[in-house]
């Protein structure tokens, strides 16, 4: 093999959809990531596309019941986002 002709190694990973964001989707994820509010998501491994979202506020984590597919997880996470920005943030 020539230079620039390597083979990339696979990983074991993966990730959802991504999905374009406005600035809103901006302004929530940073007012709550401020404020000790992650919201993530993890793969469900024993399916092809299906995640879950992890919530932590502070030092608690609760799990969203529902499992998402594609760029929903996305979608849904950004709602995470704004309901928690709506909920806590003294305009």
């Amino acid at each position: 093999m020539g230079i620039g002709n390597k083979k990339k190694k696979k990983g074991g990973g993966r990730t959802p959809v991504s999905i374009g964001y406005s600035d809103e989707n901006m302004k929530h994820v940073a007012w709550c990531m401020n404020n000790n509010i992650v919201v993530g998501f993890t793969p469900l491994w024993d399916t092809k596309d299906e995640w879950q979202i992890d919530i932590q506020i502070n030092a608690t984590v609760s799990v969203d019941p529902t499992s998402y597919k594609g760029e929903e997880v996305m979608t849904k996470v950004y709602e995470y986002y704004k309901y928690y920005y709506d909920k806590y943030n003294e305009k």
